[in-house]
C-alpha cells in the first residue's frame, strides 16, 4: 500500500528564489530549503534516518530534535508504541540523556550546513523549562521549540499546554533567557486553541507548531488491560489530519494578524496533505509518523509541492500560505424547496 521511494534527486539547500515552484523561504529569519520540518521524537537527534541509503537531511527545511529535559530520563514502561487504524499511539515518556549531554556530545556531531536544527525543550516545572532553554541558548542550535504539553508537577500533573495562563507563563519564562527564535507547540487537548495561541504570542513566541498529538488509549480485550504501559498515549498519523487541519485554520486567524508563522502538522504523508496545510495557513509542514513506513516521504513531498506551484504559476511556496477561500459560490448552491 505504501509507494516506493522516489529516485529523483534531492532538492538542494537554498534561500527563496523567483522561479515557479521554489521551495526556499525564510522562517523566523532562518533560511529553509524546504517547507518540510521533521518532527520531534520521530528522527532522534538528527542522525537516525541518515543511516538509510538515499535519505538526506537536506530534504528537510529543519529538523526538530528529540524532546530534552534538564536531567536524563528513562521514559515510560512498555508498551510505548501501538499501531491503530490510520495512526499510532505513543507514550515514550521523554526518554533522553539530559540537556548537558545533548549540548556537549550530540550537537557537535550535527552538520549544520545540511539543514536547520531545532531543539525541543520539555519540563515538569517552569524552572526546568528555563534551565533547558538557557542551555540551548548558549549552543549552536538554530531555534528552540517549547513542548508545553508536559505535565506540571506543581499543579497536580495537569498539562501546561491545556491552559492559556500556564502556556503563557512557560513561553514568557523561556523568552526571558534566549534570543533564539522560539516556537511553541500547541496542544489540541484544550478548550480554545485560538485563545492559547493569542496568549503565547503575547508572551513572546516567534512561531507556533500546530498541533501536538491527541490523547488516546487502546485496550487488550484478552487481559482487559491498557495496551500502553502509561495507560494513555499521543495519537498521531493520518487519523488526526482533519482535526489538525482545522486547528491550523483556526490558529491562522490569530497568528496572521501578528505576523507569526505556523508549522502545520498532524497526519501529513504526501504532497496533497502538505498543500492542504499550507493553504490553510501553515508556512511550514511537519512530517513524522509517515517516516516510519516511508523514509523517503520528504523527497516525494518536496517534488509534489514544487510541481503544484509550477502548475499554478506560483513563484514561491510562501505565495500559497493562507490562500483558503471560505466564501460560498451562491451560483452552485442548491436551494431546497
Amino acid at each position: 500500500m505504501h509507494p516506493m521511494a522516489s529516485t529523483k534527486p534531492a532538492v538542494p539547500a537554498a534561500d527563496a528564489t523567483t522561479h515557479p515552484g521554489s521551495l526556499g523561504f525564510k522562517f523566523c529569519g532562518l533560511p529553509f530549503a524546504s517547507p518540510i520540518v521533521l518532527l520531534s521524537g520521530c528522527v532522534g537527534f538528527g542522525e537516525e534516518y541518515t543511516r538509510i541509503e538515499g535519505f538526506s537531511n537536506r530534504d528537510a527545511g529543519a529538523i526538530v530534535l528529540k524532546g530534552t529535559t534538564g536531567k536524563a530520563r528513562l521514559g515510560n514502561p512498555p508498551h510505548r508504541v501501538y499501531e491503530t487504524a490510520g495512526g499510532m499511539l505513543n507514550a515514550i515518556g521523554l526518554q533522553n540523556p539530559g540537556v548537558e549531554q545533548v549540548v556537549r556530545a550530540i550537537l557537535p556531531q550535527l552538520d549544520f550546513t545540511e539543514t536547520r536544527f531545532i531543539a525541543n525543550v520539555s519540563g515538569s516545572t517552569i524552572e526546568e523549562y528555563v534551565e533547558v532553554t538557557r542551555a540551548f541558548d548558549q549552543s549552536p542550535i538554530d531555534a528552540i521549540e517549547i513542548n508545553i504539553s508536559c505535565p506540571n508537577v506543581k499543579e497536580g500533573g495537569v498539562a501546561f499546554g491545556n491552559y492559556p495562563d500556564m502556556s503563557a507563563q512557560v513561553v514568557s519564562a523561556c523568552r526571558a533567557v534566549t534570543k533564539k527564535p522560539l516556537i511553541t507547540k500547541l496542544s489540541p487537548n484544550q478548550t480554545d486553541i485560538r485563545e492559547n495561541a493569542r496568549r503565547c504570542i503575547e508572551a513572546g513566541t516567534d512561531a507556533l507548531a500546530v498541533i501536538n498529538t491527541i490523547m488516546g488509549m487502546a485496550i487488550d480485550v484478552t487481559t482487559r488491560r491498557p495496551v500502553i504501559g502509561n495507560i494513555q498515549g499521543g495519537l498521531s498519523g493520518p487519523a488526526v489530519k482533519p482535526i489538525a487541519l482545522l486547528m491550523v485554520h483556526k490558529v491562522y486567524e490569530v497568528a496572521k494578524s501578528h505576523g507569526i508563522p505556523i508549522i502545520g502538522q498532524g497526519g501529513i504523508t504526501n504532497a496533497k496533505d502538505a498543500l492542504e496545510f499550507i493553504i490553510a495557513g501553515a508556512s511550514a509542514v511537519g512530517v513524522g509518523t509517515a517516516l516510519f513506513y516511508q523514509p523517503m516521504a520528504c523527497r516525494e513531498i518536496n517534488e509534489g509541492i514544487s510541481e503544484y506551484l509550477a502548475a499554478q504559476r506560483i513563484d514561491n511556496v510562501t505565495g500559497l500560505v493562507g490562500t483558503l477561500t471560505t466564501t460560498r459560490d451562491t451560483h452552485n448552491t442548491m436551494v431546497s424547496g
